[in-house]
C-alpha cells in the first residue's frame, strides 16, 4: 500500500437500522412473495437481505432525508485534492458476507470502520478513489461485513497522482450459454423509492446534476442495480437463502435511465473452493449497453426458491394442492429424479414439477424451456430436466427394513421356467437359494440398490440390529435419501460393517448435516466406501468420508470433478490406501495436486478423464504426491506427449506400477518413425518402460529384468533414429526430450548414428561411400578407411579391401555392422498387448507387491547371469535383442545397395 492518501483511516462512523429499514430495503431491490423472510417482520425466518451494508455509509443513523452533498465533505484525505462530491460515481464493488446482520441494530453498537486503499489520478477523465469499509460490532470487534470499493470523480484528474493498478477481469465464459438468465424492469419512480434507503444523492431525482455530468438527466442509482442484481442471483441459483452467498462484485461500467430492462445472464464455472462456487454475470440494458460487468459471486447453487404462500393450482378446471416441495427425491417407474422447480410454465396452464433425472439421458432439456430458465440441474448434461404434472403417481418410498425384507424374505414368484434368449432352461435350486437368503438373521452381503429407500425403519417395525445384525457389506446405491444422516442411522445397528456403497445418491447440504455430528462411531468400522455418481463436490465428499475413522479405500468416480480444492482430511492422511477418482473431468495433474496431503496413499485411478498435461500453465509447479503412491492408473486419458511421461516420477516419486494405455501417445507414439502400425502397442510398451526406470508393472504385466533390457535397448536404438534424422547442429534439441539418453548410453555403450548427408546428386561426394575397415585376425587387429563408389560392386570392394590388409581379396568375409538393434526369435510370442481391455482383472493388483518381489528376484538372478558382460555384446544373446550384422556375399550387387548412407563399418574376417 502505498501513494498519496493510502493508508489513512476515516474516524469511525456509528450506524443504525430499525426493523422497518430492512423490510424498506428488501422491497425496492425487488424481494417477491415467495420471500418472506425478507418482507414479513413475524416470519420464522426473518432477515436481512445480504446487500443491506452498502446503503449504511449513506445512512449512517439518520431516520430522516440528509445532505448529501455535505455528508460527502465532511472528512479530507490528506495528500490529494478536493474533490467534488457533486460529480462522483461509482466504480466497482466488492461486498464480503462474514457473518448475518441483526434485523434490527437496538441493543448494540456498530461502526463503519474505513481505510483509504488507493487514490489514483485517471488524467482527464477523472480519479478514483478506493477505499475498504468494515461493518464492525464495536464491543466485539467482530466484522459482519467487509465492502472493497472505488468511487469515480469524474473530470477531476489530472493532479499527478499515481496511475493505479490495473483492474482484475473476470470476464463471462466464452462460446457458452448462460445457465440462468432473469430480467428487472425499472420506472420513472425506480430511483425515487431507492433513495429512500438513505441514499439522497440529487443526481438519481433531478435532470440537473445528470446533465451537467454529461449523463442528459437522472439515472438510477449504481447500486439499486447492483442490489437488485444480488437479489436475482441469490433468487435463482440460491434458494433466497442468505447463507448461501459469501461474496459479491461487479463493476459499474455504464448508466442506466428511469424505465430501462436490466438483463442478467449467469454463468456457473463449476469452481469450486471450500464447497463455494464461482459464479459469473453480465447486465446489460436491454438492447444497449454492458452496465455491470466483471460480474462475481461465490455461492451455495442449490436452485430456486419455493413459494411460501400454500398456492393452489388448478389443473384441467379442478384445484389440487399438492405437498411436493424443491429438494423432493422422486421415482417414476424406476427412474429417480430430484425436484428442482414447483410452479407454472410458460405457455400452459396449472403448475408443474421442474424434476432433474439420475440419468441424465431420461430428460428433455437444462432446465430452461423455450428461452426460459426456470431452474439449474447439478448434472452439466443438456437433456438432465424436464416437467411432470404434480398428479403424477410416484413409487411409494420404504424403509430400510422393509426392502430387506421384500427381496430377501419375501415369497419368490411361482415359475418354473427361465428363458436365455429364444431358449427355456428349467429352474432348479433356486428355492434352496431363497431359503437361505430368507434366513435375515445370517445374511452378509446385501444390497438393496433402487429400492425407493428414505430411512432406517418406520414405526412399528424392528430395529435392524435384530433383523439383519451380520451384514459386512451394504449396497444402498440409487435410492431416495436427501442427508447423508439417513445413512448413518442404518450404519449406527450394523457393528460387522465393512463396505458401504452409496453410488448415485443425491444428498443435499452435506457440509450442513446435523446426522453426520458424532457419526465416527457408527462409521468407524467401514474401511471400503463408494461415493460414485453423487455430485457431490470434493469438499463435500471429504466431509463425509471423513466421518469414516477407518477407511482405507474411497471411490469418488463420476462426479464432475474439475479440481480438487484444498479440504480438511482428518484421519483420511494416514487410513486412506486407495483411491479412485475415474471418469471425471481433470484436465491436468496438478488438479488433484491436493492429494498430496494423502500421505498413506498407496493406489490411485484416474482413468477416463481428460488429463492431457501435468500442470494447466507451463509456469507453474508440479505437483507431487507422497512416495507412499505405487499405483497409478492414468489409462483412457488424452495424454499426448512423452514429456508426460517423463514427468511422472518427479510427480509420484514412488511410483512402481502404471496403467497407461488407450492414451494418443500410447496408440501412436512414435508418428513417422513405426515400421509397422501393428507394432504400436508393443513400441509403446517399450518406450514407457524404457522413459521410466523405476517401473516394475506396466498395464497389469510385470516388468521383468529382462523385460526391461530389452526395452531400454530398443529406445536407445529408436533415439539414434531420431538422431539422424536430424543435422548434427540440432542434436541438442533431441535428446532434450529423453532425459534417460545419457543414462543409458553408459548401460549399453552409445548407439550408432546413421546420419544420410544432403549432398547434390551431382557431386561425387554424392556418389561415394567412406568405408571403415576393420580386420579381425588371430594376429590382432587393423583399421583402413577408403572412400568407394556406390556403383562399386562387392567383388570390387573385396578387392579393395584385399589391397588395403595385402591379403587375397577371395579368402575374405565381409561383414556390415549396421549398428541397430533387433530381436531374436521368439520375441512376440513373449510380449503381449497387456492393456487389453478385456484382460484388467483388478484382482491382480491385490497381488502387486508378490510380482514385485519375484521381478526383484528375477532381475538379481539375471544380473548373477550376465556377470561383468556388456548387455550389448552380440555373442551374448541374454536378452532378446542383438546388433544386427548383414554379410556382403560375394557377387555384381552394387554396394550402394547393400549399405545405408554414405559412410559404413564393415568387419574384415579371414575365411
Amino acid at each position: 500500500m502505498s501513494g498519496p492518501g493510502a493508508g489513512f483511516e476515516y474516524p469511525p462512523e456509528e450506524v443504525s437500522w430499525v426493523k422497518r429499514d430492512v423490510l424498506l430495503f428488501a422491497n425496492t431491490i425487488g424481494c417477491t412473495t415467495d420471500e418472506l423472510h425478507f418482507l414479513y417482520e413475524l416470519d420464522p425466518k426473518f432477515s436481512v437481505f445480504p446487500t443491506y451494508p452498502v446503503i449504511l455509509p449513506f445512512k449512517k443513523t439518520e431516520q430522516d432525508v440528509v445532505d448529501f452533498y455535505a455528508a460527502q465533505k465532511a472528512t479530507k484525505i490528506p495528500g490529494v485534492p478536493d474533490f467534488d462530491s457533486r460529480r462522483v460515481v461509482d466504480g466497482q464493488r466488492l461486498i464480503q458476507f462474514l457473518k448475518p446482520l441483526p434485523t434490527t441494530s437496538a441493543g448494540k453498537k456498530f461502526e463503519l470502520r474505513t481505510k483509504v486503499l488507493g487514490v489514483y489520478d485517471k488524467g482527464k477523465p477523472g480519479s478514483v478513489v478506493e477505499i475498504q469499509q468494515d461493518l464492525v460490532e464495536a464491543s466485539t470487534g467482530e466484522v459482519y461485513s467487509r465492502a472493497i470499493g472505488s468511487s469515480f470523480y469524474v473530470g477531476q484528474g489530472g493532479w499527478g497522482g499515481p496511475k493505479g493498478p490495473a483492474t482484475e477481469n473476470v470476464p463471462p465464459p466464452k462460446d457458452k450459454k448462460p445457465d440462468v438468465e432473469f430480467e428487472v424492469q425499472s420506472n420513472p419512480q425506480t430511483p425515487l423509492l431507492y433513495r429512500l434507503n438513505g441514499d439522497y444523492n440529487p443526481l438519481h431525482a433531478h435532470p440537473e446534476p445528470g446533465r451537467k455530468m454529461g449523463f442528459g438527466g437522472v439515472i438510477i442509482h449504481g447500486l439499486f442495480s447492483f442490489n437488485t442484481t444480488c437479489h436475482g442471483l441469490l433468487q435463482k441459483l440460491g434458494g433466497s437463502d442468505p447463507a448461501n452467498i459469501k461474496e459479491f462484485q461487479a463493476r459499474f461500467a455504464s448508466p442506466v435511465r428511469p424505465g430501462d430492462k436490466l438483463v442478467t445472464s449467469v454463468w456457473r464455472t463449476g469452481e469450486q473452493k471450500d464447497g463455494w462456487e464461482e459464479v459469473r454475470f453480465e447486465v446489460k440494458i436491454a438492447g444497449g449497453k454492458v452496465c455491470l460487468s466483471n460480474g462475481r459471486a461465490l455461492m451455495k447453487v442449490v436452485g430456486e426458491a419455493k413459494s411460501k404462500l400454500g398456492i393452489v393450482a388448478c389443473v384441467s378446471g379442478a384445484a389440487m394442492a399438492t405437498d411436493r416441495k424443491v429438494g423432493d427425491r422422486l421415482s417414476y417407474e424406476g427412474a429417480l429424479c430430484t425436484v428442482r422447480y414447483i410452479g407454472p410454465v410458460s405457455g400452459t396452464a396449472g403448475s408443474w414439477l421442474g424434476v432433474e433425472w439420475d440419468d441424465p439421458a431420461r430428460g428433455r432439456h437444462d432446465g430452461s424451456h423455450k428461452g426460459v430458465r426456470y431452474f439449474t440441474c447439478l448434472s452439466n448434461a443438456s437433456t438432465a430436466a424436464s416437467f411432470v404434472r404434480p398428479a403424477r403417481p410416484a413409487e411409494t418410498a420404504q424403509s430400510f427394513v422393509a426392502a430387506v425384507y421384500e427381496k430377501y424374505a419375501s415369497e419368490p414368484a411361482k415359475t418354473t421356467m427361465i428363458k436365455f434368449s429364444n431358449k427355456v432352461a428349467e429352474e432348479v435350486g433356486f428355492e434352496k437359494i431363497h431359503r437361505k437368503q430368507a434366513q435375515l438373521g445370517e445374511l452378509k452381503y446385501v444390497i438393496v440398490d433402487g429400492a425407493c429407500i428414505v430411512e432406517a425403519y418406520a414405526a412399528g417395525e424392528e430395529p435392524i440390529r435384530q433383523v439383519c445384525p451380520k451384514i459386512v457389506e451394504l449396497d444402498l446405491s440409487r435410492n431416495l435419501f436427501q442427508t447423508v444422516g439417513a445413512v448413518v442411522g442404518i450404519c449406527s445397528e450394523l457393528a460387522a460393517l465393512r463396505s458401504l456403497r452409496l453410488n448415485g445418491n443425491r444428498f443435499q447440504d452435506v457440509t450442513n448435516d446435523g446426522g453426520l455430528e458424532g457419526a465416527e462411531s457408527a462409521l468407524g468400522g467401514v474401511k471400503d466406501l463408494a461415493l460414485e455418481e453423487t455430485l457431490l463436490s470434493w469438499p463435500e465428499i471429504c466431509h463425509v468420508a471423513a466421518k469414516f475413522t477407518s477407511l482405507s479405500a474411497l471411490s469418488a468416480s463420476a462426479n464432475q470433478l474439475t479440481a480438487l480444492p484444498a479440504a480438511p482430511l482428518a484421519g483420511l492422511a494416514s487410513t486412506l490406501v486407495s483411491l479412485s477418482l475415474e471418469f471425471n473431468n481433470f484436465t491436468a495433474l496438478a488438479d488433484v495436486a491436493s492429494l498430496a496431503g494423502l500421505t498413506s496413499l498407496r493406489n490411485l485411478h484416474l482413468k477416463g478423464n481428460r488429463i492431457a498435461a501435468v500442470t494447466r500453465d507451463a509456469s507453474d509447479a508440479a505437483p507431487v504426491l507422497s512416495e507412499s503412491l505405487r499405483y497409478l492408473d492414468l489409462s483412457y486419458n488424452a495424454v499426448a506427449s512423452w514429456a508426460f511421461v517423463d514427468a511422472l516420477p518427479a510427480c509420484f516419486p514412488g511410483l512402481a506400477s502404471l496403467r497407461f494405455s488407450h492414451n494418443p501417445v500410447y496408440d501412436d507414439p512414435d508418428p513417422g518413425f513405426s515400421a509397422r502400425a501393428q507394432a504400436a502397442t508393443e513400441e509403446a510398451y517399450m518406450f514407457t518402460v524404457g522413459r521410466l526406470a523405476g517401473l516394475r508393472a506396466l498395464n497389469f504385466g510385470t516388468v521383468s529384468a529382462a523385460d526391461r533390457q530389452d526395452a531400454e535397448m530398443f529406445y536407445l536404438g529408436r533415439i539414434a533414429k531420431h538422431l539422424a534424422a536430424v543435422p548434427a547442429g540440432r542434436e541438442a534439441e533431441v535428446l532434450a526430450q529423453h532425459r534417460r539418453y545419457a543414462e543409458l548410453c553408459a548401460l549399453y555403450g552409445a548407439p550408432a548414428v546413421n546420419r544420410r548427408a544432403e549432398l547434390n546428386p551431382a557431386f561425387l561426394e554424392a556418389r561415394l561411400v567412406t568405408v571403415r575397415f576393420a580386420l579381425r585376425s588371430a594376429d590382432g587387429g587393423a583399421e583402413r578407411t577408403a572412400r568407394i563408389p556406390k556403383s562399386f560392386d562387392i567383388y570390387a570392394v573385396k578387392g579393395i579391401a584385399g589391397k588395403l590388409f595385402g591379403a587375397r581379396p577371395l579368402g575374405l568375409r565381409l561383414v556390415w555392422e549396421t549398428g541397430e538393434w533387433d530381436p531374436v526369435a521368439g520375441f512376440d510370442d513373449e510380449v503381449e498387448d497387456s492393456s487389453d481391455e478385456e484382460q484388467e482383472d483388478r484382482e491382480r493388483e491385490q497381488h502387486e507387491e508378490e510380482a514385485e518381489a519375484a521381478a526383484a528376484a528375477q532381475a538379481k538372478a539375471k544380473a548373477a547371469d550376465l556377470g561383468e558382460g556388456s548387455p550389448q555384446d552380440s555373442g551374448s544373446r541374454t536378452g532378446k535383442w542383438v546388433k544386427r550384422e548383414v554379410e556382403l556375399h560375394d557377387g555384381p550387387r552394387q554396394l550402394g545397395f547393400c549399405v545405408d548412407g554414405l559412410e559404413a563399418n564393415i568387419r574384415v574376417e579371414f575365411r
